[in-house]
């Protein structure tokens, strides 16, 4: 599983939803989506600022997170980005291997 968080900002038509709807059912709403493609939300909160909403979730693959980020972002409802997450062990791992990149001019 990988760990991902998408950010998401209302059109005006999904803060219309989200009006009527309220935040905890909208949870609910996308909590069901994430777990019906075989993932968990670890957590989801609203927010203050350019982003409205944080979904920091686990998701079987690349594949499965781009077709969640697509379809949510297909329904009009939010405009949507995800970011994949790693962990710090994963930075270790990384750190660990040689990258044979040559910089521009060099």
């Amino acid at each position: 599983m990988g760990k991902y968080m998408f950010h998401a900002t209302y059109t005006g038509e999904g803060l219309v939803g989200l009006l009527n709807e309220g935040g905890s059912r909208r949870r609910a709403a996308l909590t069901d989506t994430i777990e019906a493609m075989g993932g968990n939300v670890e957590g989801l909160y609203y927010a203050f600022g350019e982003t409205d909403l944080y979904i920091i979730c686990d998701l079987p693959d690349d594949a499965t997170a781009t077709a969640v980020s697509l379809n949510i972002a297909n329904a009009g409802a939010l405009n949507i980005k995800a970011t994949v997450l790693v962990t710090p062990e994963t930075v270790d791992e990384a750190v660990k291997k040689t990258v044979p990149y040559r910089p521009p001019g060099a």
